[in-house]
């Protein structure tokens, strides 16, 4: 029988475990490839004549050229507002009941999504050959009215000139507003059927409205998903602004530049330097979407937090 009174020897502790680090030699081999490329690649830079960065910064920087910026800044917000505006109603229309409203709504998303931006400007640049001068009148086939009592009788209350009111910063505005508005009732209805139906039965069941559950229930919660392709489309609006020079629309960052290299037929060093102002822009939208995002996210990051948390709590 064993002695109880006898204390237990305590057991030996092993020994502690020499962890020897997993080498990686593909990692270091891939790191020795980038660095080999990023200096042939900054020697180049540096040691090419072609670039000519003393003529660079000395054309890339002047007024008329931050006028272009300025025009180029001004086309990406105008654009982007109304496609942001025009694709929440129209993703609305989309999942609407009305199978009027929702296949109007189809037909034009197809169409401006259809057609690429670049042809989209060049058509708006010349719709006046279709409406040189458009008559709006009050008194329906006037002329015919007239022809029939022998009486000159001419209903036009005014006359619009196409090519007045459709400058080429008017045509270019359009074509790009328009086409956004496509894509974003895209992203739009996307984040709309992200959230969970019962929100919109609850709200219903509260005696909100459609247009109320719509604006305080439906789309904050939406925004989660609205905002990071939101941010997308707004960097791919500065690049595509780059397409109103061919309307054209001659005070434009891209044509400006264009118009320097054709000038001083110097053409290489400015497609570099519009390299590098679209970079600066996008960098700087680059900034804000992600504070965007951050902003947006904070419910569910807390969330996910709490549920991290209790979960814990459990298992200890």
């Amino acid at each position: 029988m064993a002695d109880l009174t006898k204390p237990t020897p305590e057991p030996a502790r092993p020994e502690a475990i020499k962890a020897v680090p997993v080498r990686h030699p593909g990692r270091w081999a891939a790191v020795a490839v980038i660095a080999v490329l990023t200096a042939m690649f900054v020697h180049m830079l540096v040691t090419n004549e072609k670039f000519q960065w003393s003529f660079l910064v000395d054309n890339a920087f002047r007024p008329n050229i931050i006028r272009g910026v300025w025009t180029t800044i001004a086309l990406t917000v105008l654009a982007m507002v109304i496609g942001v505006l025009f694709g929440v109603v129209l993703a609305v229309m989309r999942l609407s009941d009305n199978p009027v409203l929702s296949g109007v709504a189809w037909l034009y998303t197809w169409f401006f999504r259809a057609v690429p931006r670049l042809v989209l400007a060049i058509l708006f640049g010349n719709m006046g050959i279709l409406y040189a001068k458009y008559r709006v009148g009050g008194v329906p086939f006037a002329g015919q009215l007239g022809d029939l009592m022998g009486v000159d009788i001419d209903g036009t209350l005014f006359t619009l000139d196409a090519r007045t009111l459709l400058t080429g910063f008017m045509a270019g505005l359009l074509a790009l507003a328009l086409s956004e508005a496509a894509y974003m009732a895209e992203i739009v209805r996307a984040g709309i059927l992200s959230v969970d139906p019962g929100q919109e039965e609850a709200a219903g069941a509260l005696g909100m409205s459609r247009f109320q559950t719509m604006r305080r229930i439906i789309l904050p919660q939406a925004m989660r998903v609205i905002v990071p392709p939101t941010g997308n489309e707004t960097i791919a609006m500065l690049k595509d602004t780059s397409l109103v020079a061919y309307v054209p629309v001659t005070n434009e960052l891209f044509f400006q530049l264009q118009a320097v290299g054709t000038r001083t037929f110097n053409v290489f060093p400015m497609l570099v330097a519009a390299c590098i102002w679209y970079l600066i822009l996008t960098s700087f939208l680059l900034v804000g979407q992600y504070f965007i995002e951050r902003h947006f996210s904070r419910g569910s990051a807390a969330g996910q937090a709490k549920g991290l948390r209790a979960g814990r709590r459990e298992t200890a």
